[in-house]
């Protein structure tokens, strides 16, 4: 286990509006107002895009992502955190579950999807940690490390 401590700093509070693309938009928004780490939330609504929702095969040593398409408007609720990466640059890691037509869906917003009529985000800032996310060579993601 690595870890470090801080404290919250700054909130946000955003509204992401009809086809602004996340995390896009809200790492766009950490660079601009200086946030390197934080705790973040979401509701609202997304639509277009793809969701990962897993590996092929957990016991492959190299990560084939299954992508799920997101094709239609769903309701959505998600919980990620922010850091930076080993360049300094705010890269948010954030799962949501999607829900439409009494189907949910789960999974990684890395790959991007477009904000369907509304999206409420908290941004809690966090203070005093020297967590990053380092490319680690096993399995070829950045993972959060202690800095």
């Amino acid at each position: 286990m690595q870890y470090s401590q801080g404290s919250f700093g700054r909130v946000f509070t955003l509204r992401l509006e009809d086809d602004e693309k996340i995390p896009d938009c809200i790492e766009r928004f950490a660079a601009e107002h200086d946030i390197k780490s934080a705790l973040c939330t979401m509701i609202g609504g997304a639509d277009r895009g793809n969701v990962v929702a897993g590996p092929r095969d957990g016991e492959s040593p190299v990560i084939d992502p299954i992508l799920c398409p997101v094709e239609a408007p769903h309701e959505v609720v998600a919980l990620g955190t922010l850091f930076p990466d080993e360049s300094g640059t705010p890269t948010l890691h954030m799962h949501a579950a999607l829900g439409r037509d009494g189907r949910t869906r789960t999974g990684c917003i890395r790959p991007g999807l477009d904000v369907w009529l509304v999206g409420e985000v908290i941004i809690a800032e966090i203070i005093g940690t020297d967590m990053l996310r380092k490319k680690e060579a096993k399995s070829g993601l950045a993972l959060l490390c202690k800095g």
